[in-house]
Order: C-alpha cells, then structure tokens, then sequence
C-alpha cells in the first residue's frame, strides 16, 4: 500500500534529507525520530528549521561519546571558550538561543541569528556523576509535543 502525505510533509521530509556526507557516523544518514517531521502547517520558521535540525546534530554527537564527556559548543571570536550546552530554543523567525554555563559554572546564554549561524561541537568533561544528554532529551520533547498537536488537530 502506498503512504500518503500532504504536500507540507513531502516538502519538509525532501528538505531535510537534503544533506550529505562522505563518511562516519554522520547526522544525516540516521534515523529521524517517530513523528519528527510530521508537525503539521503553518510552515516553520527558519529559526525552528534551525533549532530541530541542530537538536538532531546534538543528539548524534552525544551517540558517539563515552561515559565520561557531555556536549559543549566551542566560542569563535570570542575569550570566553566554550558553552555547556544545557538548552536551547528558538525565536521565530529568525533567532537561535542557546543556554548553559562556561568552564568554571557561570551562566551563558548565545543568540544567533540564523544567517550567522555556526556551531562547533565538542566533548567536555562531564560535570556530574551521569553525563547531561541534552540532545536527546530535546527530541523527546519534540516527539512529545508532535503527538499533542496531531491529538489537538482531531
């Protein structure tokens, strides 16, 4: 039996396969979760198109790090070395935030503006007995709130 789809959903399902790699363990070539690309119109912003597919870049690279480390986001142009990520979220249209603390605990927050939007991933030492998996965490909430508003539809 052939799956039907909306046109909103054959369009977001094409955009986001459209990335590639040459090789590893990349985002791109794994499994999108139950429902992820399924949130109905009104289209998304640029900035929640940001926000899901970097939760996804997260949730990789939290996959392939050892019991010992948890993500952080290395800091360009900037003294203030890297960001523990804790959060993140999005403000449509068009700005990416991202929460946590620096090395020695104090708070951070970046705002970026999708045109500018780049984002380094590193492995830091995790802080607690359990590394944070934010990345991971972040698609349940998605999953989560994809199946709220697909019940709140009907």
């Amino acid at each position: 039996m052939t799956e039907i789809k909306t046109t909103a959903e054959a369009l977001e399902n094409a955009a986001l396969r459209g990335a590639a790699m040459a090789e590893g363990q990349a985002m791109e070539h794994q499994p999108f979760p139950t429902g992820f690309a399924m949130q109905p119109t009104p289209p998304k912003s640029d900035a929640q198109w940001a926000y899901e597919r970097l939760i996804l870049y997260i949730r990789n690279f939290e996959s392939q790090l050892d019991d010992e480390h948890e993500v952080a986001m290395g800091l360009a142009g900037a003294a203030v070395g890297t960001l523990l990520i804790q959060g993140i979220g999005f403000f449509a249209p068009d700005l990416v935030t991202f929460y946590g603390e620096d090395e020695e605990g104090g708070r951070m927050q970046l705002i970026q503006h999708v045109s500018q939007l780049n984002v380094m991933l590193v492995a830091s030492p995790k802080r607690e007995d359990t590394p944070n998996r934010i990345g991971f965490r972040l698609v349940e909430q998605l999953e989560d709130q994809v199946g709220k508003d697909t019940v709140a539809e009907k």
